[in-house]
């Protein structure tokens, strides 16, 4: 048979969004069952987004503006920043795969850790790089020493994910700063920061802050989690003026909608309610971890909206028992499950399935 395809992409492992709820609800005959497995904020849009999005779409016969100029002098506003440095596409992730595009030709290499981002190797292997997954440490966090030693003249950029998903464990600023100090200035440093607003811990840098004016180091942003906006795939980066223009380059055309980018911008005239509705998320996250903790699992701090269970080879098993209860959770069979902060009300669900399962 006549290959259509490069021959390299059968290996490549498919990014697994969560379960559905209704098709789960459907095959256990329940009204509802929860979703606890994306990391999404469940408390709805934020006011405002819904009727600008409306408004939008009685345009939807025109193109949106292309250089998403409104949004990126909105964020730079808000976030203290020149314009020029600041890029947008759809999600965060997206803006990976295009920064994976802009600074590797075939052969070249991504160092990033193992678990992290699912989405990470994906991007590496579609723009013809090659992956250096180095492993977590024991703790389940970045091994910066073996990350640092896994450089090599091939490597072009480091995906840093701070707090780490999936597991939630973060660093802490003089760590972070002694690892970037050591980087080559020929190798391009992204910050992953998509879980930003739950961080609680103060010696967790802002990266925008302490690494903003660093000519190799990228910061990384998503409106997906903490602003509410995960359908509408908002993401935005930070990085010299320089990169930034690369990648505004290098975005396709008209790929950040109008209905988005109207979303965005009335999103982001609610921070006070966003912050009022993280700050629900953050309580929780200390609940649901020490109600993890009691049944016996030996969950790790997280500074993110989700916990990590480290199950092993109990991930799938664990996350197939808590969906005969009506609750979707995220497992990575091998090493572990991500369990998203819901409600309280699905946080209670969630934690009577898991003594269940365990």
């Amino acid at each position: 048979m006549t290959r259509l395809t490069r021959a390299d992409l059968e290996k490549l492992p498919n990014y697994v969004p969560g379960r559905s709820p209704a098709d789960l609800a459907r095959e256990l005959g329940i009204p509802e069952a929860i979703k606890l497995a994306s990391n999404e904020v469940p408390y709805g849009p934020l006011p405002g987004v819904v009727e600008a999005v409306t408004e939008a779409a009685t345009n939807a016969h025109r193109y949106p503006d292309m250089g998403v100029v409104a949004l990126r002098h909105r964020l730079a506003e808000l976030y203290e920043v020149d314009p020029d440095n600041v890029a947008t596409g759809c999600g965060s992730v997206a803006l990976a795969e295009i920064l994976v595009k802009a600074t590797c030709l075939p052969g070249d290499e991504v160092v990033f850790a193992w678990r992290s981002f699912e989405a990470y190797p994906i991007i590496t292997a579609t723009a013809g790089a090659t992956s250096v997954m180095v492993p977590n440490t024991p703790e389940h966090g970045h091994d910066l020493e073996a990350m640092l030693a896994a450089i090599t003249p091939k490597t072009r950029l480091m995906f840093v994910c701070n707090p780490n998903n999936p597991t939630g464990t973060f660093l802490r600023e003089a760590e972070l700063t002694a690892f970037l100090d050591r980087v080559p200035a020929d190798v391009l440093v992204v910050l992953d920061e998509a879980y930003k607003e739950f961080v609680t811990d103060p010696e967790v840098p802002d990266a925008l802050v302490t690494y903003g004016d660093r000519p190799n180091v990228v910061v990384l942003r998503t409106l997906s989690k903490a602003w509410g906006l995960a359908a509408l795939r908002i993401g935005w980066l930070h990085a010299s003026a320089e990169v930034a223009g690369a990648i505004r380059k290098c975005v396709t055309p008209f790929s950040t909608s109008a209905a988005a980018q109207a979303g965005a911008m009335a999103a982001l005239a609610q921070a006070d309610e966003m912050r009022r509705r993280v700050d629900l998320v953050i309580a929780e996250r200390g609940r649901v971890t020490e109600g993890l903790r009691a049944l016996g699992v030996d969950v790790p701090d997280s500074q993110a909206n989700f916990v990590w269970l480290p199950l092993g080879d109990r991930s799938l098993p664990f996350a197939q028992a808590c969906e005969q209860q009506g609750v979707i959770v995220r497992p990575f069979q091998g090493h572990g499950v991500r369990i998203t902060i819901g409600t309280p009300a699905e946080n209670d669900a969630m934690l009577t399935a898991a003594e269940k399962a365990l």
